[in-house]
């Protein structure tokens, strides 16, 4: 593709966003008791979606009750004075629609998707349990053996899995980002149901909730919708969150993990502020196009130098999120090719980081990032349920959700001055975290790859 196409495209990419976004742009109300209402009219399909996000998760968390919040999400689906066990999801599938929950490290969040006409039965059962949330000794025990099983098979039995967990673990020293969102063992076994009824009285309040409605709806009917089933919800003046800050970083750290596996793993990493953090928002905008320079897509640098051009790595990636409640981490992860050594691929890598610090992005490769940036953004934007979940975690976060509407101008304004500035401020071989799975014999284990 050459530049003129590739600037075409970009022009093409945010002519599409402005058009689909003007005409439904959303809107947010905040009732009496503090529940935050945000409506993002969508009327290309008679369907509807509806988040209720609530600002607690895994960051949240302090030693001795981690898992908590993932566990309390389980548990919201076990029933409350007017609903018995398991009937929130049945009452949602007889009414042909599709409900789940999902925990963060800076949220947990409850969905369904529904004919637009059945909303109201979403609502009504989120406000009840939002309020009437019954917690029984019995169902803890089963659901926290759910649990434990699904951290046995998703990270213990799964050695990158595992890897990672001990990753975060090592980067972040104090900072509440090493505890893993699922929770430590020891904790999930110790949480007692006086633990989990504390929690959900201090967190699930209207005042600490974001309900975001997305789909084929009036924002004039939701409102009142929203203010029938929520508005009688006493607010709880839910108190702010201490943040236990990260401490510096004194030296590069690392951490070998010795599990069954059959290749070995490496991840290289940096703390990066996100955008809440960031001491200019361009830092956090530059730092989303660096990652797309090392692996936006299959000609990304990665990709086309270290798994097709030397041959060093069997695969390779780099992810970074700018939409945190806390300092960010930008992580570059790698397999190593057959007969390749781990150090040979962790040099490779730092090699990549070195560049970036050394030697601006050409204008060319810096134009084909910042447009795939922004495509993959617009994308998202075609499906109703990502359009709440950015609206969602933008509010939730504490960015506020009118961000959202700031990512194309912001990626498109980056330069490669600033990516350059970004990589020598951020990836700084004293800041590094490394951490490396050396495969174990795999015999007489079930563990993955």
């Amino acid at each position: 593709m050459t530049m003129t196409r590739l600037a075409a495209f970009g022009i093409l990419i945010s002519l599409a966003l402005a058009t689909a976004a003007a005409p439904n742009a959303p809107q947010a109300f905040k009732l009496d008791n503090g529940l935050t209402l945000i409506v993002q009219e969508d009327h290309r399909a008679p369907v509807v979606v509806s988040q209720l996000w609530y600002k607690t998760g895994a960051s949240y968390e302090h030693a001795g009750i981690t898992g908590i919040s993932h566990l309390l999400e389980h548990m919201m689906f076990k029933g409350t004075a007017n609903h018995g066990p398991g009937e929130f999801s049945r009452l949602i599938a007889r009414e042909g629609g599709r409900e789940n929950a999902f925990t963060g490290r800076d949220y947990t969040a409850y969905f369904q998707r529904l004919e637009k006409s059945r909303l109201g039965v979403a609502l009504e059962l989120e406000a009840d349990r939002m309020q009437h949330l019954r917690l029984d000794g019995a169902e803890l025990e089963k659901e926290r053996q759910v649990v434990l099983e699904e951290r046995r098979l998703r990270t213990e039995d799964n050695p990158r899995a595992l890897t990672s967990e001990g990753f975060y673990a090592t980067a972040f020293q104090t900072g509440p980002y090493r505890h893993p969102i699922i929770g430590w063992q020891q904790d999930i076994e110790a949480i007692s149901i006086d633990d989990l009824r504390a929690w959900y009285q201090r967190w699930y309040a209207p005042d600490n909730a974001v309900l975001v409605i997305a789909g084929d709806v009036d924002t004039a009917a939701i409102r009142e919708l929203v203010d029938h089933h929520f508005g009688a919800i006493p607010a709880t003046t839910t108190p702010p969150a201490a943040i236990r800050k990260e401490v510096p970083q004194r030296g590069a750290k690392r951490l070998l993990v010795a599990a069954p596996a059959r290749l070995p793993y490496l991840l290289l990493g940096y703390k990066s502020p996100s955008l809440n953090t960031a001491a200019e928002p361009w830092e956090a905008y530059a730092l989303t196009v660096l990652a797309g320079v090392l692996d936006g897509d299959d000609s990304s640098r990665l990709a086309r130098e270290l798994v097709r051009g030397s041959e060093i790595a069997a695969g390779a990636g780099a992810s970074y999120s700018l939409y945190q409640r806390l300092d960010s981490l930008l992580v570059l992860s790698a397999t190593p090719a057959s007969n390749i050594g781990v150090p040979m691929l962790e040099q490779a890598l730092r090699d990549q980081v070195a560049r970036l610090r050394d030697t601006p992005v050409s204008e060319r490769e810096l134009a084909r990032i910042k447009t795939q940036v922004i495509a993959g953004n617009v994308y998202e934007r075609d499906s109703i349920f990502y359009q709440a979940m950015q609206l969602g975690m933008l509010e939730t976060v504490g960015l506020g959700w009118q961000r959202r509407d700031e990512f194309v101008a912001g990626i498109s304004a980056v330069t490669a001055a600033q990516v350059q500035t970004v990589a020598q401020k951020y990836l700084r071989p004293e800041h590094a975290t490394v951490a490396i799975l050396e495969p174990q014999s795999m015999q007489g284990s079930t563990h993955g790859k």
